[in-house]
């Protein structure tokens, strides 16, 4: 059994679905298999990702799929209202416009707040000495639109390491260390995500 998780970039693909099947696999008495589909970004993402579902859906493994999980950073899409500013308005607007168009029971669409990267500043010891001082306070989620955590990052690492933040490298390495349960408890919509999996997983039987 198995969910197919539909991402935007590299690092998604790249980190995902070990990080988020640490965690499912320690709570099951089976095993389940994620398997990472990426898309060059998030405008393809909404473009293709209702045709690809039904690919799945439809396809001749289909009894072995568990869900359809859409990740997107909640950070970088335009396709917002301006009537969703918050968070929280954002995250139901996209659900409510985006589920119904693959109109299935195994789809569902979540947001990483604001990216990905922010899970990792739910453990600041993972980074090297010089940049965990100048590493943001606030909770992980709290990053926001304006300045990404990957931005974030870039900036610390220039001015403490004299080199970028390699998304796909450094995160990577980062993601490898990072404990899912710490990010679990300390990221509300990573928490959301990772509870509905469970749940889903458990109710296909697993």
């Amino acid at each position: 059994m198995k969910f197919v998780l539909f991402v935007e970039g590299y690092t998604e693909k790249n980190v995902l679905g070990p990080f988020l099947s640490s965690w499912l696999n320690s709570r099951l008495e089976r095993k389940v298999g994620i398997r990472t589909v990426r898309f060059d970004g998030w405008p393809q993402v909404v473009r293709g990702m209702q045709r690809k579902a039904e690919l799945y859906l439809e396809g001749p493994n289909s009894e072995d799929l568990i869900a359809i999980i859409t990740l997107l950073d909640l950070y970088g899409p335009d396709f917002y209202p301006t009537t969703a500013s918050s968070v929280d308005e954002r995250i139901q607007w996209a659900k409510e416009h985006f589920e119904p168009k693959v109109n299935s029971n195994k789809f569902r669409m979540f947001f990483a707040v604001h990216e990905i990267e922010a899970w990792l500043l739910s453990q600041h010891g993972l980074f090297p000495s010089q940049v965990q001082k100048a590493l943001p306070k606030k909770n992980p989620e709290d990053v926001n639109f304006d300045n990404p955590p990957s931005k974030h990052f870039n900036n610390i690492y220039q001015q403490k390491l004299s080199r970028t933040y390699r998304k796909i490298t450094d995160g990577k390495n980062l993601f490898a260390k990072l404990d899912p349960d710490v990010a679990y408890g300390k990221c509300p919509h990573l928490k959301q995500m990772l509870d509905e999996m469970l749940r889903m997983a458990q109710q296909s039987g697993v």
